[in-house]
This record gives structure tokens, C-alpha cells and sequence, in this order.
């Protein structure tokens, strides 16, 4: 028997909620374990409860989804997100948070069965209508791989380390984050200068800046 999915729902609107909920008790491996009708709610939720999966709504009271999953972005909890958008901004930003799901409010009854069962797999689920949003990203990312051939070359940590300061993040609260010498974060920084070919002060922080949605991990 698979291993049971622990899942917590956050949407302002409670009737969506109320749907949805109904579709995934269908799945028996599925367990809601909190709702939340706002992004504080959620963020405290997840904090808690620790579930495996995280559906949220991105545009919420207190907190959007997008701040939930910057706060969460560490921790071993999967993002889902459920939107009415489908704007590639939102969409590569999303992606380079790290989110591992993004389903459309209307095909969410067709498809988050689906989505809960690849994204707890380990894999990602877009929506099929999105598919265009993903080819373009895809196309982005290969021609960021031809320009900066070396970007394959980074270590785990050094991904991490450029990640975070596409977040604006000072070497103080990367170490913070990382329980790392604020020191070891400004070798990485080097390092991370030397195999981009980047030169000068700020050439690192803008190189990241602007590409900060394909920054993944």
C-alpha cells in the first residue's frame, strides 16, 4: 500500500476549497491535514504540521503564495500552486522558487489528482494548458546554458549561494541561512565570479538579478 500523503489546502475562497477537498478524499492515500483562507495561515500550517504537500493559492490575504514559498523554500514541504494566472512573469518566478506544481483553477477537478500523485513521486506537474509557459522557460534555460557555459560546472552549494543572492541576500544572511562562515560565503562568491567569467563588483549581483527565474536548484 502506497505510503500516505499528508496535504494541507490554502484558498481565500471556501467553496473552491470545499470542491477540491471533495475530489482528493476520493484518494484514500490522500490525507488533508489543515486548511487556511489566507498566506499567514498557511505559512503557520505548514510550519507545524509539517505536511508533504502544500496547495496554495498564489493571490491570498496576508501573505500571497509566492511570499509562502520564499518562507518555505528551505524546508522539505512540496509546492503546489493553484491560480487563475497563467502569465509567464508569475509562471518563471514560481519556477525558480522552486515550486514543484502549477495547475490551473479551471482544469484543478481534471488535474490535481494527477499533479499530488507526480509531485509526491518527486516529480513536477504543470498543467497541459501551460505547456507553452514551460517550452518557452525550457527555451530560456538552454540559451542561459549556451551563453554561460560553466553554470553546470557550479557545485550544489555554489547553486545555492547564487540562488540567494538573485534574492537580494547579503553574504551574512546567506551564511546565516547556510550555517556557514560568512568568509566560506565569499570564497563561493568567488569561485562562482571566476567560472562565470564575471568581472567587476557587481557583475556577480546583477548576473543573478536578471536571471533569478531559472536559478533552480
Amino acid at each position: 500500500m502506497p505510503e500516505e500523503i499528508k496535504l494541507i489546502i490554502a484558498d481565500d475562497h471556501p467553496i473552491f476549497r470545499e470542491g477540491l477537498r471533495q475530489i482528493i478524499e476520493k484518494d484514500q492515500n490522500i490525507r488533508i491535514i489543515g486548511e487556511a483562507d489566507n498566506g499567514a495561515k498557511a505559512l503557520e500550517l505548514i510550519t507545524e504540521k509539517k505536511p508533504d504537500i502544500a496547495l496554495l493559492d498564489i493571490d491570498m490575504p496576508k501573505m500571497t503564495g509566492l511570499e509562502v514559498l520564499k518562507q518555505v523554500a528551505d524546508m522539505p514541504v512540496k509546492v503546489v500552486f493553484l491560480t487563475m494566472y497563467s502569465e509567464e512573469d508569475i509562471f518563471d518566478e514560481a519556477m525558480g522558487l522552486g515550486i514543484k506544481g502549477y495547475v490551473l483553477k479551471d482544469s484543478a477537478v481534471n488535474d490535481i489528482l494527477e499533479c499530488i500523485s507526480s509531485v509526491s513521486e518527486g516529480n513536477y506537474f504543470i498543467s497541459p494548458s501551460m505547456s507553452n509557459l514551460l517550452l518557452k522557460r525550457r527555451q530560456k534555460l538552454a540559451e542561459l546554458r549556451k551563453t554561460t557555459p560553466m553554470l553546470d560546472n557550479l557545485t550544489p552549494t555554489e547553486r545555492k549561494v547564487l540562488r540567494y543572492i538573485s534574492q537580494n541576500k547579503t553574504s551574512k544572511e546567506i551564511a546565516d541561512i547556510l550555517f556557514l562562515s560568512h568568509r566560506t560565503i565569499e570564497n563561493h562568491r568567488t569561485n562562482i565570479s571566476n567560472k562565470l567569467n564575471l568581472r567587476g563588483s557587481h557583475s556577480l549581483i546583477k548576473f543573478a538579478i536578471e536571471n533569478k527565474s531559472l536559478l533552480t536548484e
